[in-house]
């Protein structure tokens, strides 16, 4: 058991909340005030656990991993994918300690993003879930944790069209895995992510929307925004992304956070992509920090 400090506020509870409807089944699990997901890493299978620890500003992680030796580095990148940018000076005083949920693989993370394009998230979780199933290494040391998620090489030539995918986003998510295994696109040690994401939207069927997200979620880019998001508009009663990217400008250089906090207020109106009629707009108060701040890891 392992202890990852963190410097409150850190509101976990949420953090889970956004974390729970896009749970990829069998791969990951959101219940208990706790998350568990399956990992690959250095040819072999595992899994970590992460719980609350408020009382000590912290979370706690559990790991079940055959070969020791990685143990460091799974906590390494736990710590990272959680450690705390620099944070809003004020929160929306209502809910404070709101992060941007960062992701174990940038190559799931993208793919699901794909899987999301135009449906809504349980739409999404459902269509992961077959594709695990089917393409997923089977897993059987940690309950309701069956599955690896696909590997690029597997996905690169895989007949998505059983799980009943829709043939472009099929064919992108084809090209996406190929990309990563011919070594063009490589979601580790992103040193310019302007390029990297100029480099993703050269694969059909890649706009900006699932560029901007996986800025936010897999390079933890603090002022990534999808302004073309439906529920950003909704939350805030918008008509269409120029006016959303205007309103947004007095947010920079902190938009992400800002999207956490309007995808939250978007959620406590309704599921979000099917409601027809947008919301009455809420206040929000953002504004920029005074100084950044980092978590703290402590083995």
């Amino acid at each position: 058991m392992f202890r990852l400090r963190f410097r409150p506020p850190y509101n976990w509870k949420d953090v889970l909340a956004f974390l729970a409807p896009r749970a990829t089944p069998g791969v990951e699990v959101v219940e208990a005030g706790s998350y568990r997901r399956s990992i690959f890493l250095n040819g072999s299978g595992g899994y970590f656990e992460l719980s609350g620890d408020a009382s000590n500003d912290a979370l706690m992680v559990r790991i079940q991993f055959a070969d020791p030796c990685a143990l460091y580095l799974i906590i390494e990148r736990i710590a990272e994918s959680l450690r705390a940018d620099p944070m809003l000076a004020r929160r929306v005083e209502s809910n404070p300690g709101l992060r941007v949920p960062g992701c174990w693989d940038g190559f799931e993370l993208t793919t699901r993003a794909i899987l999301g394009q135009q449906i809504t998230v349980k739409g999404a979780t459902a269509l992961a879930g077959r594709m695990v199933r089917a393409f997923g290494q089977p897993f059987s040391a940690a309950g309701n944790l069956t599955h690896l998620f696909p590997r690029p090489e597997v996905l690169a030539d895989a007949e998505l069209g059983s799980i009943g995918l829709p043939r472009a986003r099929a064919e992108t998510i084809c090209a996406l895995a190929r990309a990563v295994c011919d070594g063009q696109i490589r979601f580790e040690g992103v040193v310019e992510p302007k390029t990297f994401l100029t480099r993703l939207c050269e694969i059909p069927g890649i706009g900006e929307w699932t560029a901007q997200y996986v800025a936010m979620r897999a390079l933890g880019e603090p002022d990534a925004f999808p302004s073309g998001d439906l529920g950003l508009l909704r939350a805030l009663a918008l008509g269409n992304p120029r006016e959303l990217e205007r309103r947004a400008e007095a947010w920079r250089p902190w938009r992400a956070y800002a999207v956490m906090y309007l995808w939250n207020i978007d959620s406590e109106c309704g599921v979000p992509g099917n409601r027809l009629v947008p919301p009455k707009p809420k206040k929000v108060i953002i504004e920029k920090p005074a100084f950044p701040r980092r978590a703290a890891m402590v083995l």
